[in-house]
This record gives structure tokens, C-alpha cells and sequence, in this order.
């Protein structure tokens, strides 16, 4: 069913790794920096956190789907076009001051922080203690780690999020856990976990 072989999905982020290197960790720095922006809570806090995951989301689109992954399958090329209208849905929403991020005690704030640590912290761990480790494995700026801690600053926002701003990542979320089904790349189990409690969070939150 997936027309690449395991050998070929792991080298892809061989390569990427072993060709961006030390672009990893500028872009932990970057997710660093839109936490602590949450916390210090000022008036660009928002603007820095939305700036970030344009970031983010452009670095994926360009250099893992288009630059690494689209030598494995054509199909990456579509990805890249996701992932670069992910970005250009969420510059608008923050330019049309849709995307308030901010700390707070609703639940789904709590679930928000839960998916940041494991999307920086348990995600990366999981990839080591399994038979991919890096550089074998998903570092963060690669799509399903990132999605994870995408899913997790949209619940740590005061203010309703535009809906459509879950569709690609929900959709990513989809077609990424079945690495976990088909390759062993367990930590994506992580990636399916975080979908269903972002959106019935985000419906709770909205509702409430």
C-alpha cells in the first residue's frame, strides 16, 4: 500500500538530518522561543508564536518534502503544497488577529502543555530507546513532531481558533501515524493521540 520501502523512508531522514545539521537546533530554539513568549505574555507574544510556526511549517514544505522526501515518492511534492498553504492559512489568521496565544487553566491549556513536552521531549526519547535512532529518525522540523506541537500551541490560545487552521495538520495527522503501523515508528502513535485530543478539546473549549 505505501510505495516506498522502510529502508528508503529511514534514509530520507538520514539525509535530511546529516544535510541540515545544525538547523535542528535553531528550530528547538525557535519552539523554545515561542514558549517562553507565551509565558512572558506581552503585547508581540502572539505575533512571535504565529511567526514561528509560519516558520516552521515553510521549513517543512521546502526542505524535507520538496528537498528530501519527493526523491522517495512524488507524492511529497503534494505534501509540500499542504504544508506551504499551512503556512500561508496561519499567517493570515494571525495577521487578521485570529491567533491569541496565551497560558491558561482550561483543560485545554493542559492538554496543550502535554503535547508540547512530548512533541519536544518524549517524542525525540522514544525515537532513541527504538531500532531508528538518530539520525534515523524524525527530529523536530520534521512534519509528525511538529505537527504534534502545532496541534499543542493552538490550544494554548484565548480566543476561539478558525477552524480550518486543524484541517492539514489533522490531515497530516492521518496520513503520518501509519508510519507507526507500517514502519515502527511508535513515537507517531503520539502524532494520532494528539489529532483526537486537539479536536475534542478544541470543541469543548469552543462549546464552553
Amino acid at each position: 500500500m505505501i510505495p516506498f520501502t522502510r529502508e528508503e523512508f529511514f534514509e530520507a531522514f538520514h539525509r535530511y538530518n546529516e544535510g541540515v545539521w545544525p538547523a535542528q537546533i535553531v528550530l528547538v530554539a525557535l519552539a523554545l522561543a515561542a514558549l517562553v513568549a507565551l509565558v512572558r505574555n506581552t503585547d508581540r507574544s502572539s505575533s512571535v508564536a504565529a511567526a514561528i510556526l509560519v516558520s516552521l511549517w515553510t521549513w517543512m514544505a521546502v526542505a524535507y518534502h520538496w528537498m528530501i522526501f519527493s526523491d522517495v515518492t512524488p507524492a511529497a511534492w503534494g505534501f509540500g503544497v499542504l504544508f506551504a498553504a499551512q503556512a500561508v492559512l496561519l499567517g493570515r489568521a494571525a495577521a487578521n488577529g485570529d491567533l491569541r496565544f496565551g497560558l491558561g487553566r482550561a483543560p485545554a491549556a493542559w492538554v496543550g502543555v502535554v503535547l508540547l513536552a512530548y512533541a519536544l521531549l518524549v517524542y525525540p526519547m522514544l525515537g532513541q530507546l527504538g531500532d531508528h535512532p538518530y539520525p534515523h529518525s524524525p527530529s523536530f522540523g520534521l512534519p509528525c513532531p511538529t505537527t504534534i506541537f502545532t496541534f499543542g500551541l493552538l490550544l494554548l490560545t484565548t480566543e476561539r481558533v478558525p477552524r480550518h487552521l486543524f484541517v492539514i495538520p489533522l490531515l497530516w495527522a492521518a496520513i503520518g501515524s501509519t508510519a507507526a503501523l507500517f514502519f515502527g515508528v511508535w513515537e507517531d502513535v503520539g502524532l494520532g493521540v494528539a489529532a483526537i485530543a486537539a479536536a475534542v478539546s478544541t470543541a469543548l473549549r469552543d462549546r464552553a
